[in-house]
Parts: structure tokens; sequence; C-alpha cells
């Protein structure tokens, strides 16, 4: 028999400032082997023990009702499962919970009351989670992912597993040196595809192989959540007190010394400016970052700005030009559509399904139904003009060419795709000939100040630009057992 080690959690990034809200409608639950899959190949030496996890496409906060019903489902299988030596505690660490601060930490103290404080519990973490000193002190083992976009999501889980599996073989109880450095970016400002985040990434590997090192992890923090924890962090981890504090305070200064040095990955600018750049290029498939509304960040999904400045410019609205916009829900508007069939005319309303602003009025022709996308429902497109827009009957991003292709459309022979994302994920990066990222409002507008946040722990850059400099000290969170409690 090896060690027992349970898998569970909870995974969302909540924006505070959408007005959606997500619910059972929205998340996906696994239990039993289907669980035990998403972490496949499993490491031998321990007996996995499944017990619940709930994942959701990044959306507003999360119903409380539904929350309380998943944490008390992962309570009851924990406390059915013991004893446990260890726990793979699976979270994102961006979620809001309404009438909760901190939603992560809430759950880990349930969790911690359950297992007790001889069980390790490591969690592996995106980077636009925020670690608060709470959320810190009821775990372990803390890593996250090292690359933006996320392409090594599943390499993190595995890291957790090893870092949890290491410390159970030398019987080792992990100390570790917590830093918030006060500065708040979007995740669109921290692709480790560019400096200043490539560097600070890139040293991770080599601090964690330091001796009484095991694993050093930076996060940039969760910008479009209004609470007091929500800020950029440090966690390195390991047995030797002076190593762990050195590499945490190394690490949050350089990331300090950075701070005005983040930028995006491209060029930026409104939403016309953009259009006009890419109407401009002769850069074909040219991609515009719908960025405000990205459902793969937060947004609602619901916004139709950047549908009405395309319509209202010339030569897209007379055809002279053609664009894709991908995309909005708008479950009414679909529905409208599938209706009249296509080829039929159709005088929409788009926009405002959750309550975000507009909506935008579309006339145009219906060219394209899909029906039961396993996403997105019922999905129409609409032309209008140049303009193919995209109206799902529920939020779906749009992230590889098939997706278009799916529908139809082939970006390479439209003058602009343009999509509701932040940086290009991979498939689309990969096609992109031109890019720009409009700054459109939503709630994930890439201008954090436009929000008006009022929970922070202030001062914050860059809200706060002309801030001293903090004084960066690590925290030292002492080992829950003494060696050999175990």
């Amino acid at each position: 028999m090896g060690w027992r080690i349970a898998i569970g959690g909870m995974a969302i990034e909540s924006s505070t400032f959408s007005p959606h809200r997500s619910g059972a409608a929205d998340f996906t639950i696994v239990r039993g082997a289907e669980l035990l899959m998403r972490h496949e190949p499993l490491p031998s030496g321990a007996d996995w023990i499944p017990l619940v996890y709930a994942r959701a496409l990044p959306g507003g906060p999360v119903e409380r009702p539904f929350y309380e019903m998943i944490k008390a489902e992962l309570v009851e299988r924990l406390q059915a499962s013991l004893p446990l030596d260890g726990l793979l505690f699976d979270i994102h660490g961006a979620m809001t919970v309404e009438g909760l601060t901190d939603a992560e930490s809430d759950l880990a103290e349930a969790v911690r009351d359950v297992v007790g404080p001889r069980c390790l519990i490591s969690a592996p973490m995106d980077p636009h989670g925020n670690v608060s000193h709470r959320l810190v002190t009821a775990l372990d083992l803390l890593t996250s992912h090292r690359m933006s976009p996320h392409e090594d999501a599943a390499l993190t889980r595995r890291r957790a597993m090893a870092n949890l599996i290491r410390c159970l073989d030398a019987r080792v109880r992990p100390m570790r040196a917590w830093v918030r450095v006060p500065v708040l970016l979007p995740g669109e400002r921290a692709s480790t595809r560019d400096e200043p985040a490539r560097s600070i990434y890139a040293a991770l590997p080599s601090i964690e192989g330091r001796p009484g090192i095991i694993d050093a992890a930076v996060w940039i923090g969760y910008a479009w959540a209004d609470e007091p924890r929500c800020s950029a962090a440090i966690v390195v981890t390991g047995t030797d007190e002076t190593a762990i504090t050195r590499e945490a305070a190394g690490l949050a200064k350089a990331y300090w010394d950075a701070r005005a040095r983040f930028d995006f990955s491209t060029a930026a600018g409104d939403a016309d400016a953009c259009i006009a750049r890419g109407l401009a290029s002769a850069d074909r498939p040219f991609f515009i970052s719908d960025s405000g509304d990205n459902p793969t960040a937060g947004g609602a999904g619901d916004v139709a700005f950047m549908l009405g400045r395309l319509l209202a410019t010339p030569a897209l609205a007379s055809g002279e030009a053609s664009a894709i916009w991908a995309s909005c829900v708008d479950p009414l508007a679909v529905a409208r559509c599938a209706d009249a069939g296509e080829g039929a005319a159709v005088d929409l309303s788009v926009g405002g399904t959750f309550g975000s602003p507009g909506p935008v009025r579309l006339r145009g022709s219906v060219r394209h139904i899909r029906r039961d996308d396993p996403v997105g429902g019922d999905i129409a497109v609409v032309a209008a003009g140049g303009v193919r827009a995209i109206v799902t009957a529920r939020r779906k991003p749009y992230h590889s060419i098939d997706d278009f292709v799916g529908l139809g459309l082939d970006p390479a022979r439209h003058d602009l795709t343009v999509v509701k994302v932040g940086y290009l994920v991979p498939d689309l990066f990969a096609a992109a000939n031109g890019w720009v990222i409009a700054l459109t409002p939503g709630g994930v507008d890439q201008d954090i100040a436009r929000l008006g946040h009022r929970a922070l722990d202030r001062p914050i850059y860059p809200l706060d630009p002309d801030m001293a400099t903090p004084e960066l000290r690590p925290e030292r969170l002492d080992p829950r057992v003494e060696p050999g409690g175990a």
C-alpha cells in the first residue's frame, strides 16, 4: 500500500465587475474515475482517492448556494476517506463567491479542518490567482503555471503531485516564504512570451533546483476582482529557512523592479483605432482582441460594443471590407435566427443578456445556424454588410481556427477577425500575421483604472503610480508538524 492521497477542489476565475453569475449550469462536476483521468498519468507509490472537482469557464461571482453545495460534498467525501496522508487541492486562485471574501481560503480552511495538521495539502494554481496570507497558511505546498498562455497546466498539476509525494517519501514538512508584491496587472500585460515576465518565470526551475528548495512560484494576481487579496505574490517552498527567504526576496525585488516594463505583447488602442489599423494593414489573417469582455478571463460575454464599432465603420458597413466578430451570448437573438432560418432577413437587438451595457441593433441575413454546439449551444452567424457576427445561446470562447471553419468562416479570407480574447491563445497566435489588442469596455477591462476598485489593499501599482518602494520582506510560515511527526 502506498500513500493515501485524495484529489478534489473547485476552480473558476471570477470578475466582480461582471454582471454574470456563475452557477450550476456553468460548472462541470467530475467524480470517481473521470476525476482521476484529469490527472493522468498518476504517479506511482500512492493510492489516489477521487473526491469531487467542479470547474467552470471564467465568469462572474459564484452563486453562494452552489458554492456551499460543492464545499459540503468535498468535506463529506474527505471525511469518508480518512485517514489521508495527502491531498491534491485543485484550485484556480481567483474564485469569488457572493458574500465571501477570499473564497479559496474559506474552502482551504474547511478542508484543513477535516484532514488535520498531519495531512500535506498541495495546490496547483493559475498565476492569475491571488495568494493571500490566509491561503498560504492553510496549505503546505503551492505551485503555479509558468507559461502564459497556460500551455503548461498539466505540467503544473504533475509538479504539484510530485512535490507532494517527494515530501511524503522524505518525511519532509515544508516551510513557505510568502511575499505580497503590491503590483496588480491584467494578465495580458505579463505574457511569458515577452519580457520581463519571460525572464522572471524562466528563473524558477533553476531556483527550485537549489539545495533546500522544493518549489518557487510567482503569481501575477487577478486584476478584475475587487478584494483586498488581489495582487502579485511570491511563494518559495522548501526545507532551508535561509534559502527560501533569500529566493523569495530576490523574486519579489525582481518583480517590483520590473513593474513599469510589463506591457502588452502587441500594439493596443481603442476600438476604432484598432479597426483602422487592421484595415490599413496588408497582413492577413489580421486579429483584433476584443479584450474587455473576454469570457476566458471572466467577461460576461454579452457586451456588443465592438460589434457596434464594426458596423459603424463605412468600409465594413458597405461590404467593401469584411470582418468576423466572435462573439456575443444572446439566446433570444439566436432563437429568432433559428426560427427565421438560413437566408432569412433579421432585425435583432444583440447584447446585454446578463445586464452589460447595450444592446446593439443588428440588421442582416442569417448565414449559418449550428445546433447543439457542446459549449455554445445553438449558434447563429448573421451577415450585415461585410460583418459576420457570431451569436451564441451560451457563453463560448473562440480559441481555434476550427471554431470558425465549423461555421463556414475562414479568417484568412476576411480582412479582420475580432475575437473576445486577451493575448492570442496558441492556435490563433500561430495563424495570425497581424494582431492588435482593442481596449474595449467590459468586466475584464484592460484599463483597470476605469473599473473603480474600492476594496484593494492600497497603495498598489499602477493604481498608485507614485507609491513608495515597499519593504518586500518575506514572511516565513513554519512546518505545521515537526519533522518525525508525520
